[in-house]
């Protein structure tokens, strides 16, 4: 028996008062009542959320105080009509809703927005989104997703916004606690333990008569992993058969089974990478509650998340070159496809040189802490006050001067025939050495590369909510609201790389040991390398199979091998100095100067009303809800960008250009958005409910696209065509969706329910790119302008015009000819030109689809089942006949679905489930910037829980995460086109929960 409040539910809450408000109950009336939990208790609350709601709000509710029905977030989001889910490393990651991913929806905390901060790889990120497995489920009370808009929501998802809720102890008064233990067993682990521990507790107590409530929460996991794939990580290129050039048109169509006009494509590279992951998460949270009078409750509450990964890399590549040629005969290709496209089934390569072993060791850490404060007060009877403050932030970074992400390659150029087999979901490569097998004496190093990705965002908001009561007539309340919210957020990168990527650095250092002929002068330790069985690395392979070897390289040794090398030879030419020269002992870093730096601050102000009509038609209970929200957004973007002060000419085509430091450019801009919203709901029959509602939503633009300038995208400019640039834009609008739904919900019976609904979204202002002339750097000069150009350029031959012109200049003594430095008065030269890529609103798109629910309890037996599937049609796709275009298309459009069966009865709960989501356009670019399609397969995964309740306060429980071990497949214009395929195994988990 626990003592509980007997007031209005939560789901009535959410539809009478603001939802970013979180308004006390009255605590006066206390009864005593068994209070039911377990899988039907849960699916209970969340139905009761679905129909009380205003619009279409979908919802999920803990199973018992720190007892979320999945221990990820977004794995229980999943199972959600209309969401899907992004997974890393073999767990939901972020979510995306009725196909408008991760950057397109909303993340609260409490009606509070949250911070985010994500990092890439190897470039400065530009992303909104959230990322699910930085939160541990156990403090979670409930996640609802609101799918269509609401006066009184925070703004920013077109998509969905979705609400996360945690514990409040005064909504619950009493003593109630538990504390859990878990082992889990990942199937993929290799370098880390087999089984890793997660620990979490929760305790929530009221005192002075349930005035003072306390709440604590406090969970750890550590989990070792592995995540191993086969990758065309430089995506593929692709040509039209007869539009290249006569000769090479020729042999196509004499070797290949194509004709003229088929689209030919062909991979740039392929590897195998192998990623050993150690990822530890700690999670807190502490909430206080005082309410002296019963009128009056005020929350204090502070959360903290970290997300700790450890990362090694393992990697075997082979690079064939930049496209088609005819000394690649000996591939095998099928005919063309519908879309008359045509890739290998087996790609033969006989390019030269080398194979590379890739490693890397680095880690990262991402910081989310969040401190609030709310209070409630009834002022009267019929008015209810609400002000709610938080400051919160998030930051991701590499852990130490290992950088966010790193690899150094060591190569062997003994390459002979190296053959792809495209036929298969994942690739085979044999490479076959022209001098028998590779040894350690073989092996030299090529590039280095350090990434030094940040990312910072900090939100402040105040929100003052405010509901008035009517006590009769049709209008039942008007709820109202003000909020200021400041957001500040910066986006940094750096890179620090050393060699040649192309396979010849440094041969004219330490007498040639970096050419082809191997590691002459023993700069590299042999132990550093060991040599394995590549068929042993992969699930996938027919492990009776022969697949050659790959290099596992020690990370330590390897590179500290080459940072003494670069010690000894500080200023070799062709190192291009010691770029490390500042790093710690022998080891290779970061460079801890960012050359990215985007800075930008948003303040949005905000005011909100909506009336809320409730009258009998035809004496049918009917509901209507009113509402706008007025919004204002000021934007001031801060960019860095290099410092250039001088250009010199040391190549006939190009200037280097010189910089002192960097410089900071500002931009701004400014919107204001008016969003109405409408909620229409009639009770045909006391369990039939039909809705329809009409709503505004926006999202906000990625932080690149509104950088607060233009940033050469090199530090060589051209002297006889425009130099280029990438722009940003703080002017830019949101994106705006105007939003139409439509529902039939009958609840037949107690925990059922069916539910068809059709949806629409209109979306404006998505961004396209205008091509825009600018002076970025007034003081540098283009030399190939003006009197003394036209006069060079009366001289030059057409043959070798830019190197004549060049010519003609040093004669003339207007330039150096050693260093370029330009000579004399340079007034007469024009200052140089940017084309300039800068990102506009002017696309459209729309989408539209139906979401079909049922939910079913068989009687009292303890068994039920839900199943629900939601499609995804949009007016804009991806047309694979076309090359070399910039396509916009909506990406993660897709159909997804889910099966569940339940039992809960006698002390026993398990679950069954399965998720699917259909194939997506996942991307538009490939690996080198190729304007190539990315699409991710259908995917299909499986889920076990099982618990057994052993006393009233004791419960253990087997989860089983991928029991049928299915892996993830990206290909491009053809699925023999592959980009990615990721093998993942089953994660299983033993735990015990013991509530107080």
């Amino acid at each position: 028996m626990k003592r509980t409040i007997l007031s209005t539910s939560i789901a009535a809450l959410m539809g009478t008062l603001p939802a970013a408000a979180v308004f006390a109950q009255d605590n006066t009336d206390v009864l005593e009542e068994v209070v039911v939990t377990g899988i039907r208790a849960s699916l209970d609350r969340a139905m009761d959320i679905k129909r009380d709601s205003q619009g279409v709000v979908d919802a999920i509710s803990a199973e018992d105080i720190g007892k979320f029905p999945d221990t990820n977030l977004a794995e229980s989001l999943q199972r959600v009509t209309g969401v899907s889910i992004d997974r890393q490393n073999n767990e939901g990651s972020r979510v995306t809703v009725r196909g408008f991913g991760p950057d397109y929806n909303m993340i609260t905390l409490n009606g509070r927005q949250m911070p985010t901060a994500n990092i890439n790889a190897t470039s400065a990120s530009s992303s909104r989104s959230f990322d699910f497995a930085n939160l541990a489920a156990e403090s979670v009370s409930g996640v609802d997703v609101y799918k269509t808009g609401k006066a009184d929501l925070v703004t920013g998802g077109i998509g969905s916004t979705i609400n996360i809720k945690t514990t409040r102890p005064l909504e619950n008064p009493g003593l109630n606690a538990s504390v859990g233990v878990k082992a889990v067993a990942d199937q993929t682990n290799r370098a880390g333990d087999d089984v890793t521990p997660e620990i979490s507790g929760i305790y929530s107590n009221t005192f002075a008569d349930d005035t003072i409530g306390l709440a604590i929460s406090a969970s750890y996991q550590a989990r070792d992993s592995a995540s191993d794939s086969g990758n065309v990580s430089s995506g593929w290129n692709s040509l039209r058969v007869g539009s290249t050039n006569p000769g090479l048109d020729a042999f196509l169509l004499e070797n290949y089974p194509v004709e003229e006009g088929d689209l030919m494509s062909t991979p740039q590279n392929f590897l195998y990478r192998l990623d050993d992951i150690q990822r530890e998460r700690t999670n807190a949270q502490v909430t206080l509650q005082w309410s002296p009078i019963d009128t009056l409750t005020a929350t204090a509450d502070y959360t903290y998340a970290e997300l700790d990964v450890e990362q090694q890399r393992q990697e075997l590549s082979a690079w064939f070159g930049g496209g088609f040629n005819t000394q690649t005969g000996g591939t095998v290709f099928t005919g063309a496809d519908a879309d008359g496209v045509v890739t290998p089934d087996q790609l033969v390569s006989t390019d030269c040189c080398d194979v590379g072993f890739g490693v890397g060791n680095w880690g990262n850490i991402n910081e989310t802490s969040s401190t609030g404060l709310n209070v409630v007060w009834d002022a009267t009877e019929r008015l209810t006050l609400a002000l709610d403050y938080h400051s919160s932030d998030a930051e991701a970074h590499g852990k130490d001067a290992r950088g966010n992400d790193n690899i150094v390659t060591a190569t062997g150029f003994e390459r002979g025939t190296t053959r792809v087999d495209f036929s298969q979901d994942m690739p085979v490569m044999s490479v076959e050495m022209t001098d028998g097998d590779l040894t350690a004496s073989d092996i030299i190093s090529t590039g280095t590369s350090h990434r030094n990705s940040y990312m910072k965002s900090e939100v402040e908001q105040i929100q003052f909510d405010g509901s008035f009561d009517f006590d009769s007539g049709i209008v039942q309340s008007v709820d109202f609201g003000l909020a200021s919210t400041e957001i500040d957020n910066r986006t940094a990168f750096s890179l620090n790389q050393g060699g040649n990527w192309g396979g010849v650095g440094y041969t004219d250092i330490g007498g040639g040991w970096n050419a082809a002929a191997g590691d002459g002068d023993n700069n590299f330790d042999d132990s550093a390398f060991e040599f394995k069985q590549l068929g042993s690395a992969f699930e996938s392979f027919d492990q009776g199979g022969v697949y050659g070897q790959y290099v596992d390289v020690d990370y330590d040794q390897f590179s500290g091998d080459l940072a003494r090398f670069y010690q000894q030879n500080p200023d070799g030419e062709g190192a291009g100095g010691n770029v490390f020269a500042d790093c710690e002992g022998d080891t290779l870093c970061i460079d801890p100067e960012y050359s990215v730096d985007n800075r930008m601050k948003e303040e949005q102000t905000s005011a909100y009303a909506q009336v809320n009509l409730a009258w009998e038609m035809a004496k049918m209970p009917t509901q209507l809800a009113l509402g706008v929200r007025y919004e204002k957004t000021d934007v001031t973007s801060s960019t860095l960008l290099p410092n250039y002060i001088s250009g010199a000419w040391k190549t006939p085509n190009e200037l280097l250009l010189s910089a002192e430091g960097g410089v900071f450019r500002e931009g701004s801009g400014d919107y204001s958005n008016v969003l109405p919203n409408l909620d229409f709901s009639v009770n045909l029959l006391d369990d039939v409910l039909l809705r329809a509602s009409y709503s505004k939503t926006i999202s906000r633009p990625s932080y690149s696209n509104l950088q607060g300038a233009a940033v050469p995208d090199s530090p060589q400019a051209r002297t006889y065509d425009n130099s280029t640039a990438t722009a940003g834009n703080p002017d830019l609008d949101p994106f705006e969706s105007t939003n139409l739904d439509f529902s039939a919900e009958w609840y037949y019976a107690d925990g059922s329910y069916i539910s068809l609904g059709y949806y629409a979204k209109d979306v404006e202002n998505f961004i396209g790119t205008s091509i825009q002339q600018e002076i970025l750097f007034p003081g540098i000069k283009n030399p190939a302008t003006g009197p003394r150009y036209d006069e060079a350029a009366a001289v030059a031959t057409a043959d070798n015009f830019g190197k004549d012109v060049r010519d003609y200049y040093v004669a003339q003594g207007w330039i150096d000819g050693t260093t370029g430095e330009l000579l004399g008065d340079t007034s007469s030269y024009d200052s140089l030109n940017y084309t300039v890529r800068v990102p506009v609103n002017e696309k459209e798109a729309s989408i539209d689809g139906f979401e079909f629910a049922v939910q079913h309890m068989f009687g009292d037996s303890g068994f039920g089942g839900i199943v629900n599937f939601t499609t995804v049609d949009g007016d804009i796709g991806y047309d694979n006949s076309v090359i070399g275009e910039d396509q916009f298309a909506l990406l993660g459009l897709s159909d997804s679905a889910n099966v569940v069966a339940f039992y809960d009865k006698n002390g026993w709960q398990a679950r069954l489930a399965y998720n699917w989501r259909d194939e997506f356009l996942s991307g538009t670019a490939q690996g080198n910037g190729q304007q190539e399609p990315a699409y991710t397969e259908a995917y299909g995964q499986v889920d076990l829980n099982v618990s057994y309740d052993i006393t009233d306060n004791l419960n253990v429980f087997f989860e089983g995460i991928n029991v049928t071990e299915e892996d993830i497949r990206v290909h491009g214009r053809t699925v023999n086109s592959l980009l990615f395929y990721g093998e993942q195994q089953a994660r299983y988990a033993l735990g015990a929960r013991y509530s107080f």
